[in-house]
């Protein structure tokens, strides 16, 4: 079973890549039984923190601590062994069983000329039970929808029997739906086990939702340590990601919320015109590739609809994309969806990222294929690309119905960054009309 967790401490630590400084004498605790999340813009330093305490990035001070012990007296085998570790993404290249898969959470006890025995068996039965994948253990792992290979990847973690969970972005590439699944069971898990959770979240209003504690890092230093009753706040959303918002209550939970003041329509401070943009599709952090590459080399581009604290969302911001942003957790308003067609209608081409669609943002594609007219348009489809439709196959009618138009389909950035060259050069670099060539390409 589980090992009780003790309290883990982190004391005034700092930590680098090579000459870059990205924590800076950070400290707080998590006691057992406690949910806490850490939060804060891209680049605040929530996976650094998270690597460093795995021990995968080496302290240039300060102290981390177990109990009484301090990690870095800790083998490897013993760090496996407290430290349950779940990554932002894991490429799964194998199809091989999800019992098979989840074992693997088993390796930090299984000597090197040794084989799993009983007990190893009941952890994995555990694990998958306590994810809801006891009926899927003899399937393989590539067979899984995005939100069965997530829970798979959790269950791993949980196999391990590890009494620290160390969570990077549990949620990214999952709707809403599947969010909220994952994150209660990682709570009711941590309160009934006695366990500590870590979790790395990029939505203010999710981590209220589901932590004990919101610790908020802003350029690798901590802003904020405590519950979320004292911590969420319109002055911490205003600091720290430079956001108007209004604090709210849930009446139904009692919780408090953020909502942020929408944005106005979208325009570029030079005051130019969206001709020659690109327009991308995204949301969950489907798009963050296509935005960072494509900003490198230099083209112009726009983003929509996706929700405030989404990673796409801060990307944007912080790139200084034009995006569409609607409150977290709203489906899509009828004004959040307008502003999104004109940007479309005065794009010069379309990308759409591989995100996750579901009820909440099914929109995007419907009012893409409404408004699209004659513009090219590309789907980014990445080798190995998991089922994104959570809507019934609605998500996917429509994404035949793009590549019934004419839409191509992309599987590296690099091709993503030839199109996109190709589209925006081509003769007549406004939007074009509806008598214009047929989609997908010039």
């Amino acid at each position: 079973m589980i090992r009780r967790a003790v309290r883990l401490e982190l004391d005034r630590v700092s930590a680098s890549y090579d000459a870059r400084p990205a924590l800076h004498r950070v400290s707080f605790h998590a006691d057992p039984g406690e949910v806490v999340a850490l939060t804060g813009p891209n680049g605040s330093g929530k996976t650094t923190l998270l690597r460093a305490t795995l021990g995968l990035l080496p302290l240039q001070g300060g102290r981390i601590s177990i109990g009484d012990r301090s990690t870095d007296r800790l083998t490897i085998r013993e760090r496996a062994r407290w430290f349950g570790w779940m990554p932002q993404s894991e490429p799964i290249r194998e199809n091989i069983r999800v019992r098979q898969y989840v074992l693997y959470g088993r390796n930090p006890w299984i000597g090197a000329w040794e084989s799993e025995g009983e007990e190893d068996h009941r952890a994995v039965d555990r694990a998958l039970a306590a994810v809801d994948l006891s009926v899927a253990p003899e399937r393989g792992i590539l067979e899984l929808s995005g939100g069965e290979r997530q829970r798979a990847l959790m269950a791993r973690v949980l196999a391990s029997e590890a009494p620290f969970l160390l969570l990077d972005e549990p949620t990214a590439h999952l709707d809403i739906g599947h969010q909220i699944d994952l994150l209660e069971r990682v709570r009711s898990l941590c309160h009934r086990e006695q366990m500590v959770a870590l979790v790395a979240l990029h939505d203010l209003n999710l981590a209220a939702r589901f932590a004990d504690r919101i610790v908020t890092l802003h350029r690798g230093r901590l802003v904020a340590d405590g519950p979320v009753e004292s911590i969420l706040s319109p002055e911490l959303l205003r600091e720290v990601w430079g956001i108007v918002a209004e604090l709210k209550r849930d009446p139904a939970s009692g919780l408090p919320y953020l909502l942020p003041t929408l944005p106005g329509p979208v325009t570029r401070s030079t005051g130019s015109s969206f001709e020659g943009v690109v327009h991308v599709v995204g949301g969950g952090g489907a798009a963050r590739g296509i935005l960072q590459r494509l900003h490198e080399e230099g083209f112009l581009l726009s983003l929509g609809a996706v929700h405030l604290f989404d990673s796409d969302s801060e990307l944007a911001r912080d790139l200084g994309i034009p995006a569409v942003v609607e409150t977290p957790f709203a489906p899509l308003s009828d004004a959040i969806r307008q502003r999104h067609r004109e940007l479309i209608q005065s794009a010069r081409a379309v990308l759409v990222a591989p995100f996750a669609v579901g009820p909440g943002n099914l929109a995007n594609l419907q009012d893409l294929v409404d408004t699209l007219g004659a513009r090219p348009v590309a789907l980014y489809e990445p080798a190995g690309l998991p089922s994104r439709d959570f809507t019934g196959g609605r998500a996917e009618c429509l994404l035949q119905e793009l590549r019934r138009r004419g839409a191509v389909a992309l599987t590296t950035l690099d091709e993503v960054v030839r199109w996109v060259d190709r589209v925006v050069s081509a003769p007549g670099s406004g939007p074009p009309s509806a008598a214009s060539a047929p989609a997908g390409g010039p």
